[in-house]
């Protein structure tokens, strides 16, 4: 193919016209795909087949390496004891207690004012 194919359009275009005299273009299903995930990640296309498929397989490499890396260190960090457990914990408990206060106003606040509203529904009926 001479020319070269940037976009998920100019594929589509270039499979139509392919189509319009019988043939297809070779692995256009793949390469869509490819062109999809560079438009979702913001990854600009080689122009060509070939490009794109080494630059995705790049791009996924790589991706799977950050993917490890953040495993391991999630591992690390679970096998590291950590001195301020207790001090988290307090701090747990104090927001739990902070919550359970706000939950109770709030339902006071709205019992209130239901009660209210009936009140005033019964006296305009």
């Amino acid at each position: 193919m001479a020319e070269e194919i940037m976009s998920i359009e100019e594929l589509r275009r270039a499979q139509a016209a392919a189509q319009a005299q019988g043939t297809s273009i070779t692995n256009y299903e793949q390469w869509e795909s490819i062109l999809e995930d560079f438009d979702i990640a913001g990854v600009q296309s080689t122009g060509t087949y070939a490009g794109d498929v080494k630059l995705h397989e790049r791009i996924i490499a790589q991706v799977q390496e950050m993917i490890n890396e953040a495993v391991e260190e999630q591992n690390v960090q679970k096998v590291q004891p950590h001195n301020d457990d207790i001090t988290k914990t307090d701090q747990k408990t104090t927001q739990d207690k902070e919550q359970v206060v706000k939950a109770n106003v709030v339902n006071a606040t709205s019992s209130t004012i239901m009660a209210d509203y009936m009140k005033y529904y019964h006296l305009l009926s």
